[in-house]
């Protein structure tokens, strides 16, 4: 039995990695998806792939920094599929120099639109869901984290504090939105292999992804599929009691003393030696 039957789903940068994953397992589950992202070419790829597992499924080019971008995007998942049940805010693109660094490195430029795709693209999208999913009878917002909404890392001041920012906003619209039918969730990944970063960072670079896949408890990074099968059980009946929670899906990352891993890691280089750090 489909667990999302009858469902309407927009995942925002739903075209590959994280969001195109969720597109395709939300479709498996019956649900009706439009992908709302930029690149119209693997957009159009992962419809083809829905449809021909007999999904339903489809695209509009959206900018998540744009507020009447996603204002459109909303209106056209009605105007397509008839309500909208589910929103998943998944996209993310910096996409600016200046963005790595503290306080005193990060350019004010870099600074306000990482906030505009982190932060202000899930108030947007809240603004303009919100009312069609009470008129649908309820509905699922599941917000994209990180584990780097947890811990810190140094010189990353924009990503940290836009992802910290995400676990808040979530728990602020959970305890808003809960007495109209409508639960909000975040999922906070651990290192995901998506097809962007296994090409552009491991490639190359095999050793180097297994040396850092050491750092897990579970001994591997995580696919897209993974987010994506949690984003399916929080859009789910089976999650029906559960709002404003952050679910960290990182293999265990986040729950480990580094003092140790510190130690497992250099004792994994002893053993090999020839590993390529990455």
């Amino acid at each position: 039995m489909q667990r999302l039957a009858g469902q309407v789903a927009i995942v925002t940068g739903g075209a590959q990695g994280i969001g195109g994953a969720t597109a395709r397992r939300l479709a498996e589950e019956g649900a009706s998806v439009l992908i709302a992202d930029v690149d119209p070419t693997t957009a159009e790829a992962n419809v083809q792939t829905i449809r021909h597992a007999n999904g339903v499924a489809s695209w509009i080019s959206a900018d998540v920094s744009r507020s009447e971008d996603i204002k459109t995007m909303v209106d056209e998942a009605v105007s397509r599929f008839g309500k909208l049940t589910i929103l998943v805010n998944n996209a993310y693109n910096v996409g600016l120099g200046g963005n790595q660094g503290s306080a005193v490195e990060v350019t004010e430029e870099a600074w306000d639109h990482g906030m505009n795709v982190m932060t202000k693209a899930l108030y947007l999208g809240a603004k303009y869901a919100v009312p069609r999913m009470q008129e649908a009878g309820g509905g699922s917002i599941v917000n994209l984290s990180s584990v780097h909404g947890l811990l810190m890392a140094p010189r990353s001041l924009v990503y940290e504090a836009g992802k910290s920012a995400v676990i808040g906003m979530t728990r602020a619209m959970a305890i808003d939105f809960g007495p109209l039918g409508i639960r909000v969730n975040a999922i906070c990944p651990g290192h995901i292999v998506t097809e962007r970063i296994q090409k552009r960072q491991w490639d190359n670079n095999p050793s180097g992804l297994q040396f850092f896949e050491q750092q897990y408890p579970l001994r591997r990074c995580g696919r897209p599929v993974d987010i994506a099968n949690a984003i399916v059980f929080l859009c789910s009946d089976e999650a029906s009691f559960i709002t404003g929670h952050a679910l960290a899906v990182d293999g265990g990352l986040s729950i480990q003393l580094q003092e140790d891993v510190g130690v497992h890691l250099g004792r994994y280089i002893q053993e090999h030696p020839d590993t390529i750090l990455p």
